[in-house]
Order: C-alpha cells, then sequence, then structure tokens
C-alpha cells in the first residue's frame, strides 16, 4: 500500500472567508486543540517489550563548527573540543555534516528553528503554514499508549512542535511543572474538578458539532470537505476526552527524586538545561511519554556561572571570526556538551528491562543553524545518540550539494514504527551514515 506523505495530511478547517475558529466562536468559546493532547491515557508495552522513545533537541544558536567536526570522515575519537566533552558516549552516537532543509529563507535569521522538525519551506514569509513536526507524527501514530503523549518542552525559547494544521504547540519551561505533571496526584477536589471540566469539555464538542452543521447548509463543496476533517478533529477530541477520564483517578508513577524547583536566575542556562534534562530522563524511565522535544535556544544576555564568559550569547553567535568572541562562545557551548552528556549518561546508567535505557532512545541532538554568525541554515550539525543504531563513526555529507535532513526523519519515524516512506522534504527514505544495527 501507497504511504501518504506524512507532512500533507491536514485536519483543520479553514476558509479564505471564515476564520478558523469561527465554528467555536459560535459556540461562545475559545477551544486550543494543541493543550488537549495531553489528556491519552497510557495502555503501556508487553511485558517483555522494551518501548521505543525518541528525543528531539535543538539548539537555536548553533555550534561553531570547527570546533565539533573532524576534518575527515570515519570513526568518532574525540579530535575536536566539543566531541572531548562527549568522548565516553563515542561508541553509541554517530555525527553527521552536510544535512539541512531546502529553501529555509525566512522573514528573520532565525526562522529556520520553527522549521527544524517540520522541513517546511520559506519560515515566516507571506503565505507561510508550517507543517506536522516529526515528533507530533510519531505522537499521533502511538495511540495513547502512555499518560503524555508528548512533552514539548524550552528552557525559555519557545516550543519546536507543530500540529498537523500548522499550529505551534506551546512550549512548558518549567522543570517544576513537568515534575508535577507527571508525578504529582490531585486532592480528591481537584480531582472531581478535572472530571466537571472534562464533562463540559465533551459538551463543549456537542454545541461545537452542532454549530457545524449549521454552517456546512451555507458551504461549497470544497468547504464541506474541509468541515469533514474538522469533524475528524472533534470526533478525536472526543476519543481523548473519554481516556483522559480513566486517568483522573488513576495514581501516577513514585520516582525517586526530590520535588524540584525551578531556576530563579534566568541567566543560569545551564543549571536550567540540566535540571530539564532530570525531568526528561524521568519521563522516559517511568514510560509517561515517548515523544519530547526540548528547545535549549539562546538569549540576549550573558550566561552566569560559566567563567570566563562577559559578552551577551547572541552577541558572541555572532562572531564574525573574532577569536576573543569565539573564545567565549567555546565557553559555553562546551557547558552546552557537558550537560548533554550527562543526560546521555543518566539513560545509560538506567536498566529496563535487562537493557540501558538509552538502547531503547533515539535522541537527535542539532541546531537548525549550521552557521549562526552569519544566520546560514546549511551544513546543520546534527548528532545521534541510542536506539540501537550502527553508532561510533562521523559521516560528511555533501557541504555544497546537502542531503534533506527529511530523509533522516524518515528513518527515525520508521523507527519509532511510523509506516511512512516520505516526510516534507525527503528524496529517501534514510542518510548515509546512519543506519540499523
Amino acid at each position: 500500500m501507497k504511504r501518504r506523505n506524512a507532512s500533507s495530511q491536514k485536519i483543520a478547517f479553514r476558509n479564505r472567508t471564515l476564520s478558523r475558529r469561527h465554528v467555536l466562536r459560535g459556540a461562545g468559546v475559545g477551544l486550543a486543540l494543541p493543550m488537549l493532547t495531553a489528556m491519552r491515557p497510557a495502555l503501556g508495552a508487553k511485558d517483555d517489550e522494551v518501548p521505543k522513545r525518541m528525543v528531539a533537541i535543538c539548539a537555536g544558536l548553533g555550534f561553531h563548527s570547527e570546533h565539533l567536526f573532524p576534518e575527515n570522515e570515519g570513526k568518532l575519537d574525540g579530535s575536536t573540543p566539543y566531541l572531548q566533552k562527549l568522548r565516553e558516549h563515542q561508541s553509541d552516537m554517530t555525527l553527521l555534516s552536510g544535512l539541512s532543509h531546502p529553501n529555509q529563507n525566512g522573514n528573520n535569521g532565525h526562522a529556520s528553528e520553527m522549521t527544524w522538525l517540520t522541513s517546511a519551506q520559506r519560515p515566516g514569509l507571506a503565505g507561510f503554514k508550517n507543517t506536522i513536526s516529526l515528533d507530533q507524527l510519531i505522537a499521533s501514530s502511538l495511540g495513547g499508549v502512555t499518560r503524555l503523549p508528548y512533552l514539548c518542552l524550552s528552557s525559555g525559547h519557545g516550543s519546536l512542535s507543530w500540529t498537523s494544521s500548522g499550529v505551534n504547540i506551546p512550549d512548558e519551561r518549567s522543570p517544576a511543572k513537568v515534575f508535577q505533571k507527571l508525578f504529582v496526584n490531585g486532592t480528591p477536589k481537584e480531582i472531581e474538578s478535572q472530571l466537571v471540566d472534562l464533562q463540559r469539555g465533551r459538551s463543549i464538542l456537542d454545541t461545537i458539532r452542532q454549530d457545524a452543521k449549521r454552517l456546512e447548509r451555507t458551504l461549497g463543496p470544497r468547504d464541506r470537505q474541509k468541515l469533514d476533517e474538522y469533524y475528524a478533529s472533534i470526533r478525536d477530541l472526543e476519543n481523548r476526552f473519554g481516556e483522559s477520564r480513566q486517568w483522573a483517578t488513576r495514581p501516577k508513577p513514585v520516582v525517586d527524586y526530590e520535588t524540584p524547583k525551578d531556576v530563579v536566575d534566568k541567566q543560569d542556562i545551564i543549571a536550567k538545561q540540566q535540571l530539564m534534562y532530570d525531568m526528561m530522563r524521568l519521563a522516559i524511565e517511568t514510560d509517561s511519554t515517548r515523544v519530547i522535544t526540548f528547545s535549549i535556544g539562546g538569549m540576549n544576555s550573558v550566561p552566569s556561572n560559566i567563567a570566563g564568559v562577559k559578552t551577551d550569547w547572541h552577541n558572541l553567535s555572532h562572531h564574525g571570526k573574532d577569536e576573543q568572541k569565539i573564545a567565549e562562545l567555546r565557553l559555553i557551548e562546551e557547558a552546552e556538551f557537558e550537560a548533554f552528556s550527562n543526560f546521555l549518561a543518566l539513560l545509560k546508567s538506567t536498566q529496563e528491562s535487562g537493557q540501558r535505557l538509552l538502547d531503547g532512545t533515539t535522541v537527535l541532538f542539532g541546531s537548525n543553524l549550521g552557521n549562526a554568525s552569519s544566520h546560514d541554515w546549511h551544513n546543520l550539525p546534527i548528532l545521534l545518540a541510542g536506539g540501537g543504531f550502527r553508532h561510533g563513526h562521523y559521516t560528511a555529507h555533501d557541504s555544497a550539494d546537502n542531503t534533506p535532513l527529511a530523509n533522516l526523519f524518515v528513518s527515525l519515524a520508521q523507527w519509532m514504527g511510523v509506516e511512512i516512506d516520505t516526510f516534507g522534504s525527503s528524496t529517501a527514505a534514510g542518510v548515509r551514515g546512519f543506519e540499523r544495527a
């Protein structure tokens, strides 16, 4: 059976003369669909089955390529400053260069971050409409096997995740709130309130459907087809409301971790990253979700608690080959790689059904910018770890004629059990240098 291009699937009703929320306003209610997707019940894996998970992490200000990429392809040996920080994991990771999405010139130099997981072209320009992100495609295919179908996290820079209708899913920036969502049970009164809210939600959907039926009589065939797709999204929400009732009284997992407090210092970027990495590990370990995105972003201020850094981070990323700026930038990026290394170490040290948690988790770590100094979106830094793939090497694709990054996304989706052979701008199902073991 021919598989469809995942990024071409659309479920939301749109019309040139009627706004997307027309039906919702007719019910007197504003309904944010993405916020409701965290209510699916966990069915869990079979006792003898180790579930697969995917984590995608994007550094919005990129990495200085000369400190990351080796001079030649081949076995990873810690030959660059950033790879030195990951030396203990080199047999569990793959480094790729020469990958990118086509036509990423957008309305600003950082617009390509919004399309890093979608591959949609011309981000932010007139007529642009984003497509489904890789994580959301995978989450939608899993069918509610975990308490949360996904987690969209950030250190304060926005979400990487987009729905099939091109809506950006809100990010969660507070590790404390993530912990509460995953592991803190509600009081009986809170549970009862949640059940009431769920019933109210079902009533709202009934009203929306009635209003949509009245609207349908005034539409032509093409718009009716779009409205049918909208009905499908309503039915999906109804299913989620029904499933979420099962969670209202079901205890959450118990973990041996002190309730975290958010980092007060907004400039302490590494502490914020490390705490969120802890939450990610706990979410994976308890099988509370199998899909996580994390935007580690950047900022226009001086990071605190990194000795030797005196200049704001964004300014340093636009170093213009100034050696002093590059030296300071290296200190920040080495700290980021150390934090990422600690996350991988956590996944390796945690056992699940006789194997390391990392073996069942594929971690994508990279950036939407190949050269942040010039806002160049070619030759992206892409690192993959875990998942049982054939690791331990660096593969350089053509720097002048990049391989579509979406080709890699097809491989990742297939590994997660999604039956597609294309995604977005992909031209093949996979990339050289990233194969299953």
